[in-house]
């Protein structure tokens, strides 16, 4: 489901990328199935099908989907997309905590954080 948010600063495009990205990355678009018609999602989501075919452009120049002449838009294998992206996060994670090491914060405290914050973060089932 994608919710746009109008009063975000960013373009409805990106917003469209990163929702598509998030469903691609936790699986709930599989691989290899068929995305909707730019029209169609143009018209669920009530904008213009120049921005979703500019979304879906975005997705296919970073390798999240792929065209197929007369037959439309389909998800890409997403595995070498995890794993670049769990590298990234790993890393971003590790500045985190050596920034909060050098600022006092103890083991416990973000351990408490992070149980604190992930249950804020899961949706319902517990799973992404």
């Amino acid at each position: 489901m994608i919710i746009l948010d109008y009063k975000d600063r960013r373009p409805i495009y990106e917003q469209v990328t990163e929702k598509l990205q998030e469903l691609i990355l936790c699986g709930i678009l599989e691989e290899d199935s068929q995305l909707p018609s730019v029209r169609s999602l143009a018209t669920q989501l009530s904008i213009n099908p120049n921005t979703i075919q500019r979304a879906y452009a975005e997705l296919e120049r970073k390798g999240f989907i792929y065209s197929v002449k007369g037959k439309g838009s389909f998800v890409a294998d997403a595995s070498s997309i995890k794993a670049l992206k769990t590298g990234q996060l790993r890393r971003d994670l590790n500045e985190w905590m050596r920034q909060a090491r050098n600022a006092g914060i103890t083991e416990d405290k973000i351990h408490r954080w992070i149980a604190e914050d992930w249950t804020k973060i899961m949706p319902e089932g517990g799973e992404l």
